[in-house]
């Protein structure tokens, strides 16, 4: 293999991968934010994995000024203070560094820029094939035959490799220095470089393609004309200082030789320490297997280093032989200090006592067990993760610490439901607490195998949602962070997904029994650390009220499901595909021309170079013109080619996401859709639904609202009943602002939106207008997600200053309003987090950021997560409420779906008057608010009907 070479821009890969998870940020148990340090770990892994360098090195700037900031002071000075997360895991990213032992490379007054075009060039003259890994665009003008310019992978797009046929033609270019030229006058503004006013980067293209380079078209202006010759002429010291700015400096006094860039073996010890101390546990047992807990550690009673045990048990025995560099590595210096971490156990290392049971006699000793108890753990073992097919194969139980129980369940039908009837009475007592970790999955199971578990619960996985809202919410995660003990997993027992995995039921059931005790005992302790931490974090109300009553109703809703009529999606499939063929036609008509409409750049280059739309043409990062749904939505008033495509989309999508897709959904022996509810994936507290999603199914437009159609009664003696909230979270935010404003006019039972316009512009509501209405609702609906002048402005399409008067009117109308924003915000930066009526919280890390940025996504957050949670918790509650209602009356009615602020019911005709009072009394009374809550009861054949 030839000598490979790969520099990585360290800084922009740190940024890139912090803004990359910014949205869902990485949290280890302590709080910490590890997004940057395990985006750039990625990356180190995908490139030593799958690139298998001979050379590599890691470049970063310093604080020292460079000669482009002692030329040209603002250079680079408009940029925001550092996200004070990433700031504190530039340390962290370079121990990583060193762990894996790459060269880490500085130099004061040279950017890695500068670094890693000196090296590229000296890499040139050795043969060297380089590789500079990097999102900044300038390091074009570097690429030639042997250096490239690697984008890596960002959010599933895959790695991107651009070399000399890519750079010339993204830039317009004939050589790749030209890069330079194009950027002089374009300018940069990441780097605050300025360019020439007036020209943009397709402009600069062209005139660079024309004139060869900034110099040579100064000299030629004169055959300019116009405002260009004028900008140009005026601007030509920016111009030439731009285009120095831009240049990389490839003559950096850098003393490092390409030899000692030479690919080490990397430091196992530091790197497990690492691993284990910002909880990188499944890329440590991938890279270790058995080995990844053995790193040394910190014993964080007596703060003093310690040798953990050796696994005996494999675990992975193959995974380090996909990664060359790992191997055996000299002990590390032990005076060093030792970063703080925790040696994770695993069950080889614990005393356990966990028993299988086969036989009548064992289960009915443990029964009598059960039945005594005030609270135990069970789980289910299963062979599928679809509760409607899964067939019951054990049941694990726990109520000890290190304990555990596995009852194995025979494949014959009838011996499995006599052994689930011996169990029947243990769980329907109700004067017994249920713990499990997303116990709504067993509690599913057991529904379809006819037994029913009654009692107070708690889930353990929910539980651990409401204290630690961010973090992820795995047993085996959970039980590595609280317990220091990683649990069997599922891959030992089945394989992974690369490999021909096992059925639950194939693997032998002694090896079943003792993953499945385990994974009760762990649960069983995870409660145990859990339930007083719900009190210290002030949940105890939202999960005993909210969430784990919940369980339990959404089991049966999902087992209900909902009857769909194909016949009904077949025929809107085929309208579908006719109208999709008529905007084919038109805009190939508007275009002149037949291309791929599913092709971004085909599409791109239609509209913005054939028809030339817009002259302010956005592009994306990897330089095509974007034509995503905003950017086309921005356009399509002014051309109707516009608005044709994305007709054509909203029909596409409509027919591969529902009409063609949903049919496919209907589980036979029910002939229904049972959709499955989440309760732990936002952090808003909303329920979310997939398999399929039916929170998405487009309801603004006509042919979204045909979907509709399809869900029907499950028979002529029911109908469909539909119960929505009628502007919820405007009464909520009228409540906790106490705006008396808004709840005046809530109170009189007016339109709010014509009451907030007549408000807004002074006029009675009679004289409001439709147009005048459309942007009172646009800022009603836009303040509680902390809307700008500019978002109003982009959204309403009018002027900034307008937006800007509009809401500073709304504002003066609705004071209060206002306050609770900036009562809110400063709750917020007290505490670290805002909260719900009912209490649920969620947490605003960067409240407080130096970052304008950063600070105001976490302010609008702040604003909104109580609205958008109360209303949340508002709806679940009425679903409880109901639900016990329904069931106690007897009733043949059941409550379906929930979607949003609606709730759907299959009502037996008989019972519809009855069922309307409980759900209308049941959903205004769930939480008391100063407003009149109201809610919109409709009822019909069809969901569309009775919406």
């Amino acid at each position: 293999m030839g000598k490979k070479l790969f520099l990585l821009d360290g800084m922009a890969l740190v940024y890139r991968a912090h803004f990359a998870l910014v949205a869902r940020p990485i949290f280890t148990s302590k709080g910490v934010n590890t997004s940057a340090l395990y985006g750039f770990t990625q990356t180190l892994l995908e490139i030593i994995k799958n690139q298998q360098p001979t050379h590599f090195a890691v470049a970063f700037d310093t604080a020292a000024p460079t000669a482009r900031h002692v030329e040209f002071p603002e250079y680079k000075a408009q940029r925001e203070e550092m996200p004070e997360d990433l700031s504190k895991a530039l340390p962290h990213v370079r121990r990583m560094v060193e762990a894996f032992n790459i060269p880490l490379i500085i130099c004061d007054g040279y950017e890695a820029d500068d670094l890693i075009g000196t090296l590229v060039r000296k890499a040139e003259k050795e043969g060297f094939v380089s590789y500079m890994v990097t999102p900044d665009k300038d390091f074009g003008q570097l690429v030639d035959q042997n250096t490239f310019l690697y984008k890596p992978s960002r959010m599933g797009e895959g790695i991107e490799i651009l070399g000399l046929p890519e750079i010339l033609q993204k830039w317009g270019v004939q050589r790749p220095e030209q890069v330079i030229d194009v950027l002089g006058l374009w300018g940069d503004v990441s780097d605050n470089i300025p360019g020439v006013p007036g020209i943009g980067e397709k402009t600069a293209a062209k005139l660079i393609a024309q004139y060869g380079s900034v110099e040579n078209l100064l000299a030629h202006t004169a055959e300019l004309k116009g405002k260009l010759k004028e900008n140009l002429e005026a601007h030509r010291e920016q111009a030439l200082l731009s285009k120095r700015l831009a240049t990389i400096n490839c003559e950096a006094p850098c003393s490092v030789t390409l030899e000692g860039l030479e690919v080490k073996k990397c430091n196992e010890e530091a790197l497990k320490n690492l691993f284990v101390e910002f909880e990188f546990n499944s890329i440590g047992r991938r890279l270790f297997g058995d080995d990844y807990k053995a790193g040394r550690g910190f014993d964080e009673t007596t703060a003093q280093p310690q040798s953990a045990k050796k696994a005996s048990a494999a675990r992975d025995n193959q995974v380090t032989e996909e990664f060359a560099l790992f191997s055996e590595t000299e002990e590390p210096n032990q005076a060093e200090e030792a970063p703080i971490a925790s040696n994770l156990k695993t069950i080889n290392d614990v005393a356990h006592d966990y028993r299988l049971i086969t036989d009548g006699e064992g289960r009915s000793k443990l029964i009598k067990q059960l039945a005594g108890l005030k609270t135990f753990c069970f789980d289910t073992e299963t062979t599928s993760l679809d509760t409607k097919e899964a067939r019951l194969i054990g049941l694990a139980f726990a109520f000890e610490k290190q304990k555990g129980f596995y009852v194995a369940v025979p494949a014959d039908p009838e011996e499995a439901r006599e052994i689930l009837q011996e169990f029947r009475a243990v769980f329907e007592n109700e004067q017994i607490q249920k713990v499990g970790h997303n116990l709504k999955y067993d509690l599913a199971v057991l529904k379809w195998h006819g037994v029913g578990v009654h009692g107070k619960l708690f889930d353990t996985m929910l539980a651990h949602s409401l204290i630690e809202p961010e973090m992820r919410h795995g047993m085996d995660y959970m039980s590595e962070v609280y317990l220091g003990y990683s649990p069997i997993s599922i891959t030992k027992l089945i394989g992974d997904e690369k490999s021909k995995q096992l059925n639950m039921a194939d693997v032998p059931v002694a090896k079943v029994a003792e993953y499945a005790a385990e994974d009760a005992d762990v649960t069983w302790q995870l409660w145990e650390k859990l339930e007083p931490l719900l009190k210290e974090k002030g949940q105890e109300r939202v999960f005993y009220e909210v969430e784990a009553p919940l369980i339990p109703v959404l089991t049966a809703m999902e087992y209900e499901g909902i009857k769909v009529d194909a016949s009904a999606l077949a025929e809107f499939s085929t309208q579908l595909s006719k109208e999709m063929a008529n905007h084919e036609q038109t805009i190939y008509r508007l275009a002149g021309q037949e291309f791929n409409l599913n092709s971004p750049r085909q599409l791109g280059e239609i509209l913005f170079d054939k028809l030339k739309i817009s002259e302010n043409a956005k592009k994306t990062k990897t330089g095509q013109y974007a034509t995503n749904e905003q950017t086309l939505m921005d356009l399509a008033a002014d051309h109707e080619i516009v608005q044709r495509l994305l007709d054509y989309r909203g029909a596409t999508k409509l027919k591969s996401t529902y009409a063609d897709a949903l049919p496919g959904t209907i589980w036979k022996p029910t002939g229904r859709v049972h959709t499955t509810f989440n309760q732990a994936v936002t952090t808003t507290g909303r329920l979310n639904s997939q398999n399929p999603n039916l929170q998405n199914i487009p309801i603004r437009t006509e042919q979204g609202k045909e979907i509709r159609k399809a869900f029907v009664p499950r028979n002529e003696d029911y109908v469909l009943l539909s119960a929505d909230y009628s502007q919820i979270e405007l009464r909520i935010i009228a409540a906790l602002s106490h705006e008396q404003g808004m709840l005046e006019d809530f109170g009189r039972k007016l339109d709010i939106h014509t009451a907030t316009a007549a408000r807004v512009y002074g006029v009675p509501l009679d004289q409001v207008t439709p147009e005048m209405r459309r942007k009172a609702k646009m800022v009603n609906y836009g303040i509680a997600y902390g809307i700008s002048a500019f978002g109003l402005a982009q959204r309403l399409r009018i002027p900034r200053k307008e937006a800007a008067t509009i809401i500073e009117q709304y504002f003066a109308q609705y004071p209060g309003i206002a306050k609770y924003m900036r009562d809110t915000i400063d709750f917020a930066k007290q505490h670290g987090y805002v909260e719900t009526v009912t209490g649920r919280r969620r947490y605003m890390r960067d409240i407080r950021s130096a970052n304008a940025a950063v600070r105001g996504g976490a302010e609008r957050n702040a604003i909104n997560a109580p609205i958008q949670g109360t209303a949340a918790d508002m709806i679940k509650i009425a679903m409880i409420n109901i639900h016990g209602e329904l069931t106690k009356r007897k009733l043949k009615s059941r409550m379906l779906l929930q979607v949003h602020d609606e709730l759907v019911f299959d009502v037996h005709q008989t019972e519809e008057n009855e069922v309307r009072q409980i759900v209308e009394e049941k959903m205004r009374t769930a939480i008391q608010l100063e407003v009149p809550i109201e809610v919109e009861i409709g009822s019909g054949k069809t969901w569309l009907e009775a919406h």
